[in-house]
């Protein structure tokens, strides 16, 4: 039985309502097929797990690898290592030799004039002339320079005028002085009676006041006679002139230039000049050197050294300080040279060369001493190749080269630079090293 018809419902509704519900039945089937394809496979399980095992079989072969390349790098060091301690040390050795006749002392020293003089004005003015500059050749009392004194003139000239004034004065006393010892004269040889006794002792005293007046005018005389000679004296300087022969090494002046008479620190000089010939030659000589520098008479030679050096030349040591430096501990020594070439000139470098007397048996460097607190020693090498070490006495020490007086004789191989890690009676492997630069006969000290 079909249900009755809807009055409401169009003829043209129903087939629409009856497309919804068509639609509407698909979206459901759709929705449920999708879902059943959500669903995991059964294989996807086991795939995982072997991927896993593979990355831990891959980590742990990796981890091996490292652990063996680290195992086997250790072991090579510790191999090496091994080796090395095991292996013969090997130093450096050189021969001892015997000390010469003459030790030959060099050091720094440094050069300086003979005389050495800065030369200030001695009168106020400026200058009108000068006549020498630096690198001149001058001698003793020559004129460097002139200075126009203006002040010093008038000066002079007012100083004379007051001598004349004062010599017409001592001729007026005079004539005082001669009237009142004739009138004093006749006074005093009159007859008792003729004249009173008060008035000869008036004429007596105008006398004797008449003779002071004279000398005190005499006594003004010499003092503008003195006055004048001052004043002359320091014209003389309106010339400057050289204090002895030498040589100009500056100069400070032009023409027109003021100048101060005096030496302060405000004054400026006019010229330097030095003398030199002989040359003084200065060294600072070390304290284990000193004491025979200190007696004197010991032959020096002077070197200038340099890409070109001129000959050397020959001195002795003139004086020293008598007193150590006490921090450096040097010893101030001055040898005095004949420069008559004038090919030493004051400040230069050279080189003192003493030629000394030797103290020690043999001469070592310096690198082959080794110092403990038991004192100085060497590291020998014996004849079958062991290091012994010896004790050594110092007999001078020059810096670089050392004179031994006992420890060691001539012909021994002494370590140079021992270590530390090296023991009594250990076998090492000698490489042995020629001396440069220092002969049986020569050393240079260094400060």
């Amino acid at each position: 039985m079909q249900p009755p018809d809807d009055p409401t419902v169009q003829p043209g509704q129903e087939d629409s309502q009856e497309a919804r519900r068509t639609d509407f039945a698909d979206d459901i089937a759709e929705h449920e097929s999708g879902a059943v394809s959500m669903q995991f496979d059964p294989r996807t399980g086991q795939r995982l797990k072997r991927g896993a095992v593979i990355f831990a079989i891959v980590l742990a072969v990796f981890f091996i690898a490292v652990w063996i390349d680290r195992y086997v790098k250790e072991r090579g060091v510790r191999s090496a290592a091994q080796q090395a301690s095991s292996a013969v040390p090997s130093v450096e050795v050189i021969r001892a030799k015997p000390v010469g006749a003459v030790q030959r002392f060099s050091l720094p020293g440094q050069t300086a004039a003979w005389h050495s003089s800065t030369i200030y004005a001695r009168v106020n003015g400026y200058v009108g002339k000068w006549f020498t500059d630096i690198g001149d050749k001058v001698q003793k009392g020559e004129v460097l320079a002139l200075i126009e004194t203006p002040e010093l003139d008038a000066q002079l000239t007012a100083a004379r005028a007051q001598l004349k004034a004062a010599e017409a004065q001592v001729q007026a006393r005079t004539s005082e002085m001669q009237f009142a010892k004739s009138t004093y004269d006749r006074w005093r040889d009159s007859p008792k009676g003729v004249v009173s006794e008060q008035e000869r002792e008036e004429k007596r005293a105008d006398y004797e006041g008449a003779v002071a007046r004279l000398k005190s005018a005499q006594a003004d005389v010499a003092l503008d006679q003195a006055r004048v000679d001052q004043y002359m004296a320091l014209a003389k300087f309106k010339q400057v002139a050289a204090p002895f022969d030498g040589v100009i090494t500056d100069r400070y002046i032009d023409i027109g230039n003021l100048v101060t008479a005096g030496s302060t620190s405000a004054t400026t000089p006019l010229y330097v000049m030095t003398q030199n010939d002989p040359m003084r030659v200065f060294a600072d000589v070390p304290q284990s050197a000193s004491a025979e520098l200190m007696q004197g008479h010991v032959p020096v030679e002077i070197q200038t050294g340099g890409s070109s050096p001129g000959h050397p030349y020959v001195g002795k040591v003139a004086r020293t300080s008598e007193a150590m430096n006490p921090q450096a501990r040097t010893l101030r020594v001055e040898v005095d040279v004949p420069n008559a070439e004038q090919g030493l000139v004051p400040g230069m470098y050279v080189n003192v060369v003493f030629d000394l007397q030797p103290k020690g048996l043999v001469q070592v460097p310096a690198a082959a001493l080794i110092f403990r607190s038991s004192g100085p020693e060497v590291a020998r090498i014996d004849p079958s190749g062991r290091v012994r070490f010896r004790g050594v006495s110092i007999a001078r020490d020059d810096g670089n080269i050392v004179e031994l007086g006992s420890g060691v004789a001539p012909g021994d191989e002494l370590v140079l630079n021992a270590s530390s890690q090296i023991s009594e009676g250990e076998i090492v492997k000698a490489s042995r090293q020629e001396p440069t630069g220092a002969t049986p006969a020569s050393a240079t000290a260094r400060r």
